[in-house]
């Protein structure tokens, strides 16, 4: 059983559906909650998934989740934890409010649901994958909040691995590059010419083409599963090989 924040479209939405395939049940957490209410019925299985809505800038949000998960669920397997990103805008013009704010949502509430997680009661070989960004290993023009902030959570990401492991938690992140989002569409529309946009990034990929939602899910949920039952500390890219740094 997960919890999936940013669950109720793109990344987080197809990671549920992925976990939910391989036969995990989920608790979707998200801000806006009639989507939330929409991407339980298009998951389609009543007793396996439930909405929890909620802002992780908030800090009664992760207990909350945990507290429902195991009130449901009888179980917390763990956690994939995403968080939308903070408003894209150049370092030296972001003013001290937006980094608060990005901070405390972005930073802060990731790190409040892993250790909420781990806390848990009974949680013996369980996982946390924190969704981060390509900004990580190298900084995405005109996003200077975000490249300030996601390095900084691969790190945590890696001292908690280290810290939770004796007690059978594993905390790895993924670093995902563009997918077909509604969020991507959006961006690619707001340039005046979406097919021109799409096909000058793609060009810039060694795969030459953007990611397809599912493709990310599938990489997380292994991450998160079982299955990588020896993989922790670990930052993994899914970016068709735009990133240079290896």
């Amino acid at each position: 059983m997960y919890v999936v924040t940013g669950g109720s479209s793109g990344l987080g939405l197809a990671t549920a559906r992925q976990l939910m395939a391989d036969g995990a049940k989920v608790v979707l957490c998200g801000r806006d909650e009639a989507r939330l209410e929409a991407a339980v019925t298009d998951l389609g299985d009543g007793d396996g998934v439930m909405a929890i809505p909620g802002d992780l800038a908030d800090p009664s949000t992760s207990g909350r989740l945990v507290a429902s998960a195991n009130a449901r669920f009888g179980r917390l397997d763990g956690a994939v934890v995403s968080v939308g990103g903070p408003p894209a805008v150049r370092t030296y013009e972001a003013t001290d409010e937006q980094w608060r704010s990005a901070f405390e949502s972005v930073f802060l509430g990731a790190v409040r649901l892993t250790t909420a997680v781990a806390r848990s009661a009974g949680f013996e070989g369980g996982s946390v994958v924190l969704v981060l960004s390509t900004s990580v290993r190298q900084p995405i023009s005109g996003l200077g909040i975000s490249n300030g902030l996601r390095p900084g959570l691969a790190m945590v990401a890696k001292e908690l691995a280290d810290e939770l492991g004796p007690v059978g938690l594993r905390v790895n992140a993924i670093l995902p590059g563009r997918f077909d989002t509604e969020r991507v569409r959006e961006i690619e529309q707001a340039t005046g010419d979406a097919a021109s946009a799409r096909a000058e990034f793609e060009a810039s990929v060694p795969l030459r083409r953007i990611g397809m939602p599912e493709e990310f899910a599938r990489v997380a949920a292994f991450l998160v599963s079982p299955a990588a039952s020896y993989v922790t500390g670990t930052s993994v890219t899914v970016d068709g090989g735009l990133t240079r740094s290896p």
